[in-house]
């Protein structure tokens, strides 16, 4: 089992990378943010998109907020730059979740619907939070080979 202290110390590995990898795509042309360079996600910034989409909902699991979790598959923000901003939010948000985690906190099992298959999970809250972070780096990865 993960403990607290790898999960601040995940949340501040992601939000230093989010600011390298967001710092590099922000001397990119629009265009090339948006073309479809036939990865899942089609393009660096649908990628980037639902690397968002994923924190949100993974948060709204935990925290409540936001409530219900975003829409799937869409762009939530409408840009580059909003989509920077919000990552940066979104980067503090989880550093000060992870800062009030509790070993109990971890231990218990969490119940919750998947948006993407519609099908009722339980699992213990470690492993959600495991997979937030390894989410995380999965598509960053995906990003630069973009």
């Amino acid at each position: 089992m993960i403990d607290v202290e790898y999960c601040r110390l995940m949340a501040e590995y992601n939000g230093w990378l989010n600011e390298k990898i967001y710092s590099a795509c922000a001397a990119l042309p629009d265009a090339a943010l948006h073309e479809d360079r036939g990865a899942f996600f089609k393009s660096i910034y649908l990628t980037l998109n639902h690397i968002a989409y994923a924190d949100l909902a993974f948060l709204s699991r935990f925290t409540g907020e936001p409530a219900g979790g975003p829409p799937l598959g869409e762009d939530l923000f409408g840009g580059f730059d909003q989509l920077r901003h919000e990552r940066t939010q979104l980067d503090r948000r989880i550093v000060n979740w992870s800062s009030a985690l509790t070993p109990e906190w971890l231990a218990e099992p969490l119940t919750y619907t998947s948006k993407v298959d519609g099908k009722v999970r339980t699992i213990d809250r470690w492993v959600l939070v495991a997979h937030l972070f390894n989410h995380q780096t999965h598509h960053r990865g995906q990003v630069t080979t973009l």
